[in-house]
Parts: C-alpha cells; sequence; structure tokens
C-alpha cells in the first residue's frame, strides 16, 4: 500500500479522522497476514516508510506506524505518506547448548 493519507476532513472531526486512518491500516495490515504463504517462508514481513511525501520517507518499523501518525498529528500537518510493503520473512533457529 502506497498512499497519502489526510488528516482533515470537511465531515470528520479530527480525532475520529486519524482512528480511520488507523483503522485502514490495521485492516490492510490484517489482510495482508491473511493471505498464503509460499513454501518455505515462515510468515509475512513489512517494510514501511513515513513522511511528509513520497520523496522525504523514511524507513520506519511497522509497531512505530501509530507513533509516526501521532507524532504527524502533534504536528498539524494536512497529510502524511505511508507504504507498506510486504515481504517474506523467514525465523533464525537458536542454536542450541
Amino acid at each position: 500500500m502506497k498512499k497519502i493519507f489526510k488528516l482533515t476532513d470537511e465531515k470528520l472531526k479530527p480525532e475520529r479522522q486519524v482512528e480511520a486512518v488507523k483503522h485502514e491500516i490495521k485492516k490492510y495490515i490484517k489482510r495482508e497476514r491473511r493471505r498464503d504463504l509460499d513454501e518455505g517462508v515462515d510468515f509475512l514481513d513489512f517494510d514501511c516508510k513515513f513522511g511528509s511525501d513520497e520523496a522525504t520517507g523514511e524507513v520506519i518499523h511497522l509497531a512505530e506506524i501509530n507513533k509516526s501518525i501521532d507524532w504527524a498529528v502533534s504536528e498539524n500537518m494536512q497529510s502524511f505518506y505511508l507504504e507498506v510493503t510486504a515481504k517474506p520473512g523467514y525465523r533464525n533457529k537458536k542454536p542450541q547448548a
């Protein structure tokens, strides 16, 4: 998903708009995780970018998306760019003692 999310809407209060954006992102991630995995893949991992626009997007961890959105709200940004891309993930086995 590559999208510019608006934090202002003429019909919704700003708090409700932020909740709607967070819900849309969670719904996308949940839908991607339900997909069938390829052979040999343990789980789906996600690459994420966040910024004011596509050119200024910085790499963030999946768990930092909500913190980044809250930061954008605190900075009174009108919109922000978010890119979430699924990729195959592989678990590393711990060496046995």
